[in-house]
């Protein structure tokens, strides 16, 4: 049986848009305050031209109570906190190369950008249900996991 390719899932298909974005000049903790309100570890931090600075997440918070403890909390700002170094994708990044970042990485979300803007996130949860949808209606050929790797041609494959 010939399995038709499909084009391959990529960040857009599946990423989050509407989200909570924070400023640098934020309060501390108003931040952590949106944070446990809506029931969320992370969310990026965009400056006054909207434009893509960091993340501040949970692991952020914990960082500011080792600062509160050994520095007496410098400043009540969010921007010392904020995860300059976060990885980040664009919206036709495969699915495969974002799966790749969450294992090597201790990430839980990665923004995806278009330019320099925010435009949407990927949790790790999100690649997941991308990826059981699609072994939902692999062919039962005895391998799903097999299936995900015929959607992409040799050449294409994200991973080498």
């Amino acid at each position: 049986m010939q399995v038709s390719k499909r084009p391959p899932i990529v960040a857009k298909d599946i990423m989050a848009r509407r989200l909570i974005l924070l400023r640098p000049e934020m309060d501390l903790f108003q931040a952590i305050e949106l944070l446990l309100k809506n029931r969320i570890s992370g969310a990026p931090v965009v400056d006054d031209n909207d434009e893509y600075v960091g993340i501040f997440s949970e692991k952020s918070c914990l960082s500011m109570l080792v600062a509160a403890a050994y520095d007496e909390l410098p400043t009540t700002k969010l921007d010392p906190f904020i995860d300059r170094d976060a990885p980040t994708v664009t919206e036709d990044t495969d699915l495969l190369s974002i799966a790749q970042i969450f294992l090597n990485t201790s990430r839980r979300r990665v923004p995806v950008l278009r330019g320099r803007r925010v435009v949407g996130q990927i949790s790790r949860r999100d690649v997941l249900r991308a990826a059981y949808e699609t072994m939902a209606v692999a062919p039962d050929t005895g391998s799903r996991i097999l299936y995900i790797s015929s959607l992409f041609e040799a050449n294409e494959s994200p991973i080498g």
